[in-house]
């Protein structure tokens, strides 16, 4: 394969994906790590991408960047559903306790799973049942919550930041400081072997590292868009995490970092 063929596809895999590895490129067309530099310095000298520690992103992805939850929600909806089903599974049948759901896209697939399962799952069972307290500071959540018989949703204030549509500020993370969820669904925008767990707004990263440090067990929801990504605020260390559901085995690194942080990783 000639040098421009080669780089073709490579800007076509970060254009698809968002950020390649200089491992699996080497692997994937077979060539030395260094050859892959080589290439990956002649694209960002085009402006086609932009390297980062181990491997390059695309062009316009910074540790800024965010995109809103409407645009999100149309992306990778098959790995979501996914996701959201291995973590529905984790959530007992018709059983009490508490769980937190963070907002996002994945989490809020999540949160329509539990409506209509637990829906379903009082008229095959009609009588008393003991309710599932589900908390949350996403509106679109509580919004998929908030008529389901079994579901007592308490929901956490705050200023609503508009782009993602979740209460953030020194009001919500207090209120989150206060509780002791059973369990913790997370998402997040960059997950890395270093950095850990990151978002690009700082008060939703102190919401979120609230949420990590208030939950007995914390389970982090991540398609593999986010994996081997860092963004501009840590909220979590890898070894805060219990779980971590993806579409996606981790590349070797963050592989590595996982296992070493004891991190159960779920690949669905």
């Amino acid at each position: 394969m000639f040098a421009e063929e080669r780089q073709q596809k490579i800007a076509e895999l970060v254009t698809g994906n968002g950020r390649v590895s200089v491992t699996l490129l080497a692997e994937r067309f077979r060539i030395t790590t260094e050859t892959v530099r080589r290439d990956l310095a002649t694209l960002e000298t085009a402006g086609t991408l932009r390297r980062v520690h181990g491997g390059a992103v695309a062009a316009d992805r910074f540790s800024t960047t965010e995109e809103s939850i409407n645009e999100r929600a149309i992306q990778r909806p098959d790995q979501k559903h996914r996701i959201a089903e291995a973590a529905l599974a984790l959530i007992p049948r018709n059983a009490q306790g508490s769980v937190l759901i963070d907002g996002g896209t994945t989490t809020e697939v999540l949160a329509e799973m539990l409506s209509r399962r637990t829906a379903v799952d009082r008229l095959d069972s009609p009588g008393p049942h003991a309710e599932l307290v589900a908390i949350t500071h996403a509106v679109p959540i509580a919004g998929k919550l908030s008529n389901t018989a079994g579901i007592a949703l308490q929901i956490l204030g705050g200023r609503v930041r508009g782009l993602t549509q979740v209460a953030v500020g020194q009001a919500t993370v207090e209120a989150a400081s206060r509780m002791r969820p059973d369990i913790a669904f997370l998402g997040t925008n960059g997950i890395h072997a270093t950095f850990g767990l990151s978002t690009p707004d700082p008060e939703e990263a102190a919401v979120k590292a609230a949420f990590v440090h208030s939950a007995r067990r914390i389970v982090v929801l991540a398609d593999s868009s986010k994996l081997d990504t860092e963004t501009l605020v840590q909220f979590a260390d890898l070894k805060d995490l219990d779980t971590l559901i993806t579409d996606s085995e981790p590349g070797p690194e963050l592989a590595a970092a996982l296992e070493e942080s004891g991190v159960d990783v779920v690949v669905v």
